[in-house]
Formats: structure tokens, sequence, C-alpha cells
């Protein structure tokens, strides 16, 4: 059937169904006195219907059909307007009227946000026109939409207020339903509420974890405080699952590392015996020349030149050689390169940079999954241990998961929220980062995600005990702390005993370490400089200092 033009006329109520109406929810009383007006003076105003098939879909008026099918039951006729619409048409004029109405409800505003969102491809500010909203309003009615069923209906039914809804809405949802239920038998005012939920969340300044994910969250009370009047205090984490999630990660993480650059030292402990650091270099201290490829150690592919096209280790600037009091060179001095000092932080920066790139990946759940798919495509993926994410499964899903069948098992990871979901690929990633077995690997995901060393490590004294004092003098020299002191004052400080060096080195007044990644831990060989940090604006104010 086409209609051009809208048809007033008479329909019996079993030619008319349900449309998409987002309206959820009827009153029992006001149905009731509908009900009675109509037995009494019929049915008014005629409802809005499109055809549908064989049947019209109601698109404004389903309260008067429900109270006409009880009044007259389906062979009632009652009368209508019916016109061709579009969906979006039909969600349009259904909105409206339900706006028109004196008490709309704030769960059939959500719904309708979501629609409409989705109908503006997630515009948020093109939803919000087409609904006649502000911003605002349509960004709190979405923060609604996350409420779960039961808490909407109480809502709906006003056993609970505005004020609980907005509270409920920034926890977690499998968590909300039981909030409610101590809400209502506990009788607790909003005010009450708040203060409960302030007692369950966790502080986010104490946070062991990268938090730069947390600032978008929505379980960050400080995006509810820009959401709703009611709202937990700034700076907790609503959702502990995932609090604790991130915090055993981290501990994790920094556990393992922790343990990697213990056993890295113990590998590379110096000689007991450093006098012939102590009198100064005229002696050979001991140490081999270190050539990588010719030395029988192996050579990382993070240690070879970066142009496309070459495998061959890079050609490091070359050194002059050490001179001997009677002016001849010294042959069997080692000659010190960025390939020998490498040779000694091979673990270290290893177990560094694998730690850096779990760490990233683990705050950034898009990073984590294109890094879950590059190695899934390349057949990496497997390398991961079994029992890495197993054992983590029960705190990233669900405290009953790893007891569960498989096929429970499949509806639980599918039942997971976005958050939720996030936060396991992140723990996927991150455990990739850490068990696959080729450092080149690990190598080129950080360069992809740009991943930098220094933002999560810094020259210290264990470090710089792996060295002899050419190769302390060698690091001095490429980091700027040669330049600082002057070639003389450094000189001096390189006489004094290898202890006594690296003390100085790390305690020269005005030297900040801090940024400064030596050409030993980097990966490409080339020494990073601290980041430049941004000039202050042309009108900032300047501060006076004493002479």
């Amino acid at each position: 059937m086409t209609i051009a033009d809208p048809i007033r006329a008479t329909l019996p109520l079993s030619l008319i169904t349900k449309g998409d109406n987002p309206r959820r929810y009827f009153d029992r009383k006001k149905h009731d006195e509908l009900v009675a007006s109509i037995r009494l003076r019929g049915i008014l105003q005629p409802i809005l219907l499109r055809p549908k098939g064989e049947v019209y879909a109601i698109v404004a008026g389903e309260r008067r059909y429900r109270a006409g099918l009880e009044a007259y039951g389906p062979d009632g006729e009652v009368p209508v307007i019916i016109r061709e619409m579009t969906d979006q048409e039909a969600l349009d004029a259904a909105i409206a009227e339900n706006d028109d109405r004196d008490d709309p409800s704030e769960t059939e505003q959500a719904d309708a946000a979501v629609r409409y969102l989705a109908a503006c491809q997630n515009d948020r500010s093109e939803a919000a026109r087409r609904l006649g909203w502000s911003r605002t309003k349509l960004d709190r009615r979405l923060a609604l939409a996350e409420l779960s069923e039961t808490v909407k209906l109480a809502l709906d039914e006003r056993r609970i207020k505005v004020g609980h809804a907005e509270l409920l809405a920034a926890v977690p949802a499998d968590k909300q339903d039981k909030a409610l239920e101590t809400i209502l038998a506990s009788g607790l005012d909003v005010g009450k509420t708040r203060e409960l939920l302030m007692r369950v969340t966790q502080n986010l300044a104490t946070a062991c974890f990268d938090k730069t994910e947390c600032t978008t969250c929505p379980f960050n009370s400080g995006a509810q405080r820009t959401l709703f009047e009611t709202h937990i205090d700034d700076g907790h984490c609503t959702n502990p699952r995932c609090f604790e999630l991130k915090t055993q990660t981290a501990e994790a993480i920094r556990f393992e590392e922790q343990e990697r650059a213990e056993k890295a030292a113990r590998a590379a402990a110096p000689p007991a015996d450093d006098d012939a650091d102590n009198q100064g270099d005229e002696e050979d201290d001991g140490e081999q020349d270190y050539d990588l490829d010719g030395a029988g150690i192996e050579v990382s592919p993070v240690d070879r030149a970066e142009t496309p096209g070459r495998s061959e280790p890079r050609t490091p600037p070359p050194v002059a050689p050490v001179q001997s009091p009677g002016g001849g060179s010294i042959a069997h001095k080692p000659t010190v390169t960025v390939k020998s000092i490498a040779g000694r932080t091979s673990d270290l920066r290893e177990a560094t940079w694998r730690t850096a790139l779990a760490r990233a990946l683990a705050a950034n759940a898009v990073h984590a999954h294109s890094a879950i798919l590059v190695a899934a495509m390349s057949g990496t993926l497997p390398q991961i241990k079994a029992e890495t994410l197993k054992a983590r499964a029960g705190l990233l899903v669900g405290a009953s998961f790893p007891d569960l069948a498989y096929a429970d098992k499949i509806a639980a990871i599918c039942g997971l929220s976005e958050p939720q979901a996030a936060n396991v690929l992140s723990a996927v990633g991150a455990a990739y980062a850490k068990d696959v077995l080729t450092f080149g690997h690990v190598a080129d995901l950080a360069r992809a995600f740009g991943v930098d060393l220094r933002d999560v490590w810094q020259v210290d004294k264990a470090f710089l005990e792996r060295y002899t004092k050419d190769e302390l003098k060698f690091i001095a020299q490429e980091s700027g702390l040669v330049a600082h002191m002057g070639e003389k004052g450094f000189a001096k400080l390189l006489g004094a005993k290898k202890a006594d060096l690296i003390a100085g080195m790390l305690n020269r007044p005005g030297f900040d370490w801090a940024g400064r990644l030596p050409s030993s831990m980097t990966l490409d060989g080339q020494y990073g400089p601290p980041p430049v940090k941004a000039a202050p604006p042309a009108d900032a104010p300047v501060t006076q200092l004493a002479a």
C-alpha cells in the first residue's frame, strides 16, 4: 500500500502493532485513569501510524493504544492518522511527542540519545542539534544509558532519585544491581549513597600505574563531575576491578624488571680487584676488545644500522688510541666504541625496553590491539607463555572465569563491557612484549608506537658500575658531562678510584641525568639527549633572581 498523503481513518486495534517508540515506562495509575476516560469519552486524539506490511506500526500514541485495548478489546476501532515515514522520521516524531509530555522519563531520553547518536555516526554535536537538546543534556543522557535495566526501572518507577542514578552510572554495570539493593534495603538518600560509594572507590593519587588512560575513562570521578550535579570527589576510580588489574600489572612489571636488572647486575659484576682501574689508564684492565661480531657475542638486530638494505653493524666514529708516556700507542689497549659498551648492557637494554613497551601497551588498548594483530598474523602470538594470562584470567574477566566450562568462557568474553575488553587487550599486549622471543620485534613495536625509554629509565649507580673507566669517560663525553665539567675537571675526577668517579659523575652540581639516554641503551646506537622543553609564552612573567 502506497500512501501519498496522510490518511485519517478508524482502524480495529487488531491491525495496529507497537512501533519503535523509545518510551519504556507507563505509570499504572495514569493508565487506569486513561482507560476510564476512554470508556467514557472515547479516544479523542488519533494515534499516528505508519504502514508495516499487513499492519500499521505506532509512531506516537502507544499509551492510548494500550488503554484502548483494555477498554475495547482487539476488535475495537480507534481514530488514526496513517502516514508514510522513514525510520528516522518516525523516531523524530516519537521523541518530539515524548518530550512534549509533562513527565518525560530520563531513561527514555537516554535510549533515544543512543539511537540518535548511532544515526549521526557518533557525532554528538549533530545528535544534540537534531534532538533540540544542549550538548550537556545529550552527554548526561548518554551517561545514564550505561545504567543496568534494573536501575533504569527503579528510576522510572521513582524508587530512586536522579541523583542516585547519576552516582550509579559511574559504577561498572555488573556492580550496579547490588548497589541498588543496598540503597533500597537501607533507604539511603543521595548523600548517604555518595558516602557509601566514596568508601569503595580508589584514590588515583595513590596509584602506582600510568594514569594517562584514566583521564578519559568514564569511571574516573573527574569525568562524572563534568556530567552530573551529583558526583564523587575528583580523583577517584569507581571501577575497583580495573584499578586492581592495573595495579597488579604495574607491580608485576616492576618486579620482573627488578628481577632482570638484579640478574644482569650479578652477571656483569666487575672483578673484586679493581686495582687496575685505580692506577690510572696505563695498564690493561683485563677487558677484552668487544668486537661483537668476531668474539662470539650475538649482535642484536637493534645494534645494526637502521639504513634499509644494510645488515652490517653500524660503524662507530674512530676513537684515537691511548698514548703511552713515550708517545707510542698501547697496542693491546681495547678501543672504546658504542659496540663495546653495548656488550655490557645487552641484557639490561633488552629487559628495560621490554618493560617500557609492556607499560606502553598496558596503557593504550588501541596500540595493544595492533600489536596483537601483528603478532597473530606473523605467527608469534603463541610465544606468550600460557600461564602469563591464564594466571590473571580471574582478575581480567571475573573471579569465576578460570572454573567455567569453555562455552561459558565464550559467553563471559562476549559479555565484557568495552572498558573491560580494552583492559584484556592491554594485558595481552603487555604479555606479548615480555614474552616474545625475538628482541627485534620488541624494538620494532617500540619504534612504531613511539615508546621513549627516557620516560621510565635513568642512569644510576648500578648502570655505571658495569663499565671500565675508559667506558665511563665515553658515557660522560656523549652525555655532556665532560663539557659541563670541562676537560681538566673531568680528567681530575677520572684519576680517582672508580667508586669515587661514579659518585662524582652522578652527583655533579648543576648536571641532571634525567632524560639522558646513553647510546648503549638506545635501539639505534645513537645517544638520546634530554627532551627539549617547550619555551614559555612570550608574555609569561619573568622571575628576577638576586645577584
